[in-house]
């Protein structure tokens, strides 16, 4: 029997009427005797306001007691969404992460699925039910429950496709796919209807709210298609795969991550002094990237270190920051009130080209550049936080919504 994984999330899972109106779409599959499992979101903006609760109680919560407490969010809405589909006629049964087999490592927030266990999934689907299961959440070889960071029912439903082997994962929110920009920001962003997975993972990694990239990850090691889909209006959609190289080339997206910090080590000892903030925000469970580290010896005055730090949900950040500075010491800089704006697609560092023309393009509107990193798929630049959406729309207008993305050898 085909066996598929769906996941709701977003405003999709927002009321019970809603609920209601996937548990009919669910309905409709299993009359085509298709084996279904349902990984499901928290309703509406349930975790914001379990953040915003915790905040009140604590500037720095506990990481695991945020886990234990967000964790609520999602198995209110498997459990609703069993309740509806029994209410129509259907055995279903809803299980949280743990109870799925979805085996973590230790770290609070932003945990790693390391193993699925799919026995009890498994079991009931053999013997008819749709199984529902709280996404974003899993449990730990320590035996506590822990969440996988925003979006993190993502990575839950193509780990258990991949477990299950299941012929697709389609993943369902309140936007019919992948756009070129952020519709809010970008009134020209363009559907996309076929991405790779490199280009849709540097999409996420940079700041698109589309798909995790720990999901696109397991995917791609696991060669599964992604399909991303509106849940109440069918129709377009964009499918995540692998694609031959080369066969679209050239900017693709333009995306932007609104809230990120760069810290700066200056003068001697800036390698030391890295690896002790590395090793401190590593303790505090807090991600780094672009590191960026000059210098040959610990005795070279002109030595320098910089990485960067993505705010927007790290717990007590404030707080860490201060420590980290106490630590430290002078030779330590936070860089504050910055955005990063990244152009997206395959083959940007063919040639220099794209990378000139971003730099001259802000130039030209007095958008001043303080960092750039490159990867195949990806040229990321930092700019002033109250400059980000002007740096977006720009940009893409400049390479998308004008199909000037192509990029060639010759001009």
């Amino acid at each position: 029997m085909t066996c598929i994984v769906q996941k709701y999330g977003g405003s999709s899972v927002a009321d019970a009427a809603k609920l209601g109106q996937i548990a009919d779409l669910i309905a409709g599959l299993k009359d085509q005797h298709i084996d279904i499992a349902v990984v499901v979101s928290a309703m509406g903006k349930t975790t914001d306001e379990l953040v915003a609760l915790a905040r009140e109680i604590s500037t720095k919560p506990p990481r695991r007691e945020m886990d234990m407490l967000l964790s609520t969010g999602e198995r209110i809405t498997m459990s609703l969404l069993s309740m509806a589909l029994h209410a129509r006629g259907l055995q279903a049964v809803s299980l949280t992460g743990s109870q799925a087999g979805i085996i973590t490592n230790d770290r609070h927030n932003d945990a790693q699925v390391i193993e699925v266990r799919p026995f009890r999934v498994q079991d009931e689907m053999a013997k008819g039910k749709v199984v529902i299961i709280g996404g974003f959440q899993g449990v730990s070889y320590k035996r506590d429950i822990t969440t996988l960071g925003r979006g993190g029912s993502d990575t839950t439903a193509v780990a258990l496709a991949a477990a299950l082997d299941a012929e697709r994962c389609e993943i369902y929110s309140d936007v019919d796919g992948v756009y070129s920009a952020d519709p809010s920001v970008a009134a020209d962003a363009r559907h996309l209807p076929e991405l790779s997975y490199p280009v849709m993972q540097e999409m996420s990694m940079a700041g698109a709210k589309v798909l995790h990239a720990n999901a696109v990850q397991f995917a791609k090691e696991k060669n599964i298609a992604i399909y991303a889909r509106s849940a109440f209006e069918p129709g377009r959609e964009t499918v995540i795969r692998r694609l031959a190289p080369g066969k679209i080339i050239g900017v693709q997206a333009v995306v932007s991550e609104k809230q990120v910090e760069r810290i700066r080590l200056d003068g001697k000892n800036a390698q030391v002094l890295f690896k002790q903030a590395a090793e401190f925000l590593e303790n505090e469970q807090v991600p780094i990237k672009e590191v960026n580290v000059a210098g040959t010896t610990t005795s070279d005055k002109s030595s320098k270190a910089s990485f960067v730090v993505s705010t927007q949900n790290i717990y007590g950040w404030d707080q860490i920051k201060a420590t980290l500075k106490s630590k430290i010491g002078p030779p330590i800089d936070f860089d504050a009130d910055l955005a990063a704006l990244s152009l997206i697609g395959e083959g940007l560092n063919r040639n220099n080209l794209p990378l000139l023309d971003a730099l001259e393009l802000l130039a030209l509107n007095a958008i001043p550049v303080l960092g750039i990193t490159t990867t195949s798929f990806r040229i990321s630049l930092l700019v002033p936080r109250d400059q980000i959406e002007k740096s977006v729309q720009l940009c893409h207008t400049q390479w998308v919504a004008e199909d000037r993305g192509q990029i060639t050898e010759n001009r």
